[in-house]
């Protein structure tokens, strides 16, 4: 077995800082991390309802390779415009790809549907809430919980009175040979967590006696949903590594990392959920198997998955 040594989040890797931003008042953030001098990265979207920003621009296929910020948000939608705000910082650093007259800062950006709970009501997350974040953004660990992005973040959406708090997490480690990689996810479910190690349902959708519902109790409610209930649930996964990687090797790297959401959420990716996986590298390591790194980050977002349920509000 490698030997390794815990690792708590995405700023603590070289080249990316991190922060959170929260209006208590009105129960929504955003989460960004900023890459100064640019990361390799791609996406890859195992949902089917993604809200986002600058998701095409990530496609191997296409041009620019560096990435300067992700935006995680609240808001759905309206909390794209949060991206707007760490433009704008990044624009004051004078950081972003060179077109030759101008830098443009790359700030791609996913969103979660964090209403009812939302008490903005479409004004939040804003332009000065990403700018917040970005200007908050350090190498400390990122605090998991309700904070940032997951302020308001939910799991067993099924139902809005059955439901359970969830929020941001983060999971990582740096192995012998520098290799450093660590996930990030923003859980706001429709199902239930599920910690991977034990089988146990750490929070999602309850009896109104507090006990979690079993699996075939989740698949009769979903036979049941009504339309309206659709579009409101979504898992942010953002995989950062020191790894030197191109940008195909990004987006394969997304693509085998999304395998920890159903390793630890019961039911996930159905066709109301906006599943995004985010990959970056700073590329200041070494280089490694495509295959390790992959299951190396599937581990990793399932721990990060059950990380961003608070203990105190476990079962």
């Amino acid at each position: 077995m490698v030997p390794f040594m815990k690792y708590t989040s995405i700023s603590e890797i070289e080249g990316f800082l991190a922060g959170h931003r929260e209006n208590k008042e009105m129960k929504t953030g955003c989460t960004v991390i900023l890459a100064p001098d640019g990361a390799v990265a791609s996406a890859y979207g195992p949902g089917f309802a993604p809200g986002t920003r600058e998701i095409e621009l990530l496609n191997p296929k296409n041009l620019v390779s560096s990435l300067h910020a992700l935006v995680l948000s609240g808001g759905s939608a309206f909390g794209l415009a949060s991206a707007t705000g760490v433009m704008r910082y990044l624009k004051e650093k004078n950081l972003g790809f060179d077109t030759g007259s101008i830098r443009v800062p790359i700030v791609s950006a996913a969103v979660i549907y964090d209403y009812p709970k939302n008490l903005s009501q479409g004004t939040l997350p804003d332009e000065d809430m990403g700018y917040a974040a970005a200007v908050a953004a350090s190498k400390a660990p990122l605090k998991s919980g309700p904070f940032g992005a997951g302020f308001s973040a939910e799991t067993g959406k099924i139902s809005d009175t059955l439901s359970s708090p969830s929020g941001i997490g983060s999971s990582g480690i740096e192995l012998a040979g520098g290799l450093k990689i660590a996930a990030l996810a923003v859980v706001n479910a429709v199902g239930s967590v599920v910690d991977p190690r034990s089988g146990e349902i750490i929070s999602g959708v309850r009896h109104p006696d507090g006990t979690f519902l079993s699996r075939q109790e989740i698949l009769k409610i979903l036979s049941g949903t009504e339309p309206e209930k659709e579009n409101t649930n979504t898992v942010l996964i953002a995989v950062a590594t020191n790894a030197k990687m191109d940008k195909l090797g990004a987006h394969r790297l997304a693509r085998m990392a999304a395998a920890g959401i159903p390793r630890a959420i019961y039911p996930a990716h159905l066709l109301w959920d906006g599943d995004m996986v985010f990959a970056l590298s700073s590329g200041t390591g070494g280089e490694f198997d495509a295959s390790y790194l992959g299951a190396l980050a599937a581990e990793l977002v399932s721990q990060a998955i059950v990380n961003s349920v608070p203990p105190k509000k476990r079962a």
